[in-house]
């Protein structure tokens, strides 16, 4: 199994050093070489065909605002620009694994020839001990049995963006006529799994489905039979002259110009999760995982967390510094990072400037040693500091416990995360060091359960009894499955099922989450 490797706070993987995992056995780590000159050895690059242009209308997607950068254009990658990438990004890396990353806006606007063109000049141009892996970050919507075989053809990792169960899902991505996108989502997931198409999902966390983390880790894992999830905090910033507007969204809004989303202002949208909130949605996924999915599922965080214990920063969010995840725009404009598409961080433009040059130039590297060099005392002096680094730059905008500019906005929920779970972190860690394979750790967890008892409060910090939060009462989910309801069989098939759950979601909205 790939990791997924793209979209906004992602798996940039610098990815000279990894582990690698399959049904629950040891991970074995490799290091590959590194360079010995000032230029990366490689780099994770998010390519924006489409550049900002999607096919849908989500409420909280700030990157639609970005076609006010190219006002009056054709947001299109031209074959001079994909040919420029990619000859240029094969040319960059001295490790043996590159990896073309497609993103968006939505990449399928771009149609399929566009991607059959650069797997031709993928072959064109690669080293012959080069290994190309290809991604594609997408909604979905646009996924169909041509899109599919072709993904399966180039063996294709597909990221597919959901945000949980149909009423979760649909209070913000939403099309252009303001409807829901649940049912288009899952009509191209069933392709993907018809065709055996590797996918991984990517989630965001907003103020919808803060509260019920398990039960969108659930539905992904049981609905949708996905083994690989990802799940991304939505932070929308604003200044107090813009938060009225941010608030109504970043899509089209009648006789007005979008409004530019800019990293800026110390103000957060209503859609925005909570800074605690985001670390007891992770906290009651991993007390899930951590008792029945590990080497069987795998969550980003809890995968690169595990990593850190070892000294290993896999993942540019927590790691000390970053830098090497890029973002090319369709007209080969480059950016310092997805995050930060705006005219301050554009670092030139592959037609005039080598990408490698662009990439190790004086300015990304003061941009990555940044996030380093501007941690705040509170920061730096934090039990967690090596597991969490600060976190992503795009997030510091709130007061220290000093009073200093500058702090993260998830602070409280990351420190809640990486201290809640360093007892299991630890003893995965030691079982990796004595041989055996990281999963055993389930049996442990199940052991302690039993010595603590069924009606002890439960240890994810609910304070419901553990028999009834994440022990064998769990409750179930008060939202609608895939068709409603699915089974995805051993072989991969998705069948339907009638429906036993509610269309609607219960209305103190408890379920899933540690309140």
């Amino acid at each position: 199994m790939r990791r997924l490797v793209f979209s906004s706070g992602d798996y940039r993987d610098r990815q000279p050093t990894r582990f690698r995992r399959k049904n629950g056995t040891k991970m074995a780590l490799t290091t590959e070489d590194t360079r010995q000159d000032s230029t990366p050895p490689c780099f994770h690059l998010l390519a924006k065909p489409s550049g900002s242009t999607c096919n849908i209308d989500c409420t909280y997607c700030f990157f639609l605002s970005k076609e006010a950068l190219y006002p009056n254009e054709k947001n299109r990658m031209s074959d001079a620009t994909l040919e420029a990438y990619i000859r240029q990004l094969l040319e960059s890396h001295r490790t043996p694994t590159v990896t073309v990353a497609w993103q968006g806006g939505e990449p399928t606007l771009m149609k399929l020839d566009f991607f059959r063109r650069s797997v031709e000049l993928v072959e064109k141009y690669r080293r012959p001990e080069q290994i190309v892996q290809h991604t594609f970050q997408t909604n979905g919507i646009l996924l169909d049995d041509e899109w599919c075989a072709f993904f399966k053809e180039h063996n294709f990792l597909v990221g597919l963006s959901v945000d949980g169960p149909r009423e979760l899902h649909d209070t913000y991505r939403l099309d252009r006529a303001q409807q829901g996108t649940f049912d288009k989502v899952m009509k191209g997931w069933r392709h993907l799994r018809q065709h055996g198409v590797e996918f991984n999902i990517l989630c965001t966390v907003n103020a919808a489905n803060e509260k019920h983390g398990r039960t969108v880790y659930r539905f992904f894992r049981d609905e949708m039979g996905a083994q690989w999830v990802q799940f991304i905090p939505i932070i929308e910033r604003a200044t107090e002259q813009t938060i009225d507007i941010a608030n109504l969204g970043w899509s089209e809004q009648p006789n007005r110009k979008r409004l530019l989303y800019t990293q800026d202002g110390n103000l957060v949208t209503k859609r925005s999760v909570g800074g605690e909130q985001y670390g007891r949605f992770l906290v009651d996924i991993f007390e899930e995982w951590v008792r029945h999915d590990v080497g069987r599922v795998y969550v980003q965080l809890f995968d690169v967390t595990l990593e850190a214990y070892f000294g290993r920063h896999l993942l540019c969010i927590h790691a000390p510094t970053c830098g090497y995840g890029p973002a090319l725009e369709y007209n080969g404009d480059l950016y310092s990072c997805d995050h930060f598409v705006e005219p301050r961080y554009l670092l030139g433009n592959i037609h005039e400037t080598k990408l490698l040059k662009l990439v190790s130039s004086p300015a990304q590297r003061k941009f990555g040693d940044d996030k380093r060099d501007s941690l705040t005392a509170q920061c730096q002096r934090c039990e967690v500091r090596g597991l969490c680094n600060g976190g992503c730059p795009k997030d510091r905008f709130t007061l220290s416990s000093d009073g200093d500019p500058g702090q993260n906005y998830l602070c409280a929920g990351l420190y809640l995360f990486f201290t809640h779970t360093r007892p299991a972190m630890q003893t995965m860690a030691r079982l990796l060091e004595s041989g055996r394979a990281p999963s055993d750790v389930m049996a442990l967890t199940v052991a302690e359960d039993e010595r603590r008892g069924p009606y002890q409060p439960c240890p994810c910090g609910s304070g419901r009894k553990f028999r009834f939060c994440h022990g064998d009462r769990a409750p179930d989910s008060p939202f609608s499955g895939v068709s409603p309801a699915t089974v995805v069989t051993k072989d991969g098939r998705v069948t339907s099922v009638p429906s036993q759950l509610p269309l609607r979601a219960s209305s103190d909205g408890a379920h899933g989450g540690a309140q």
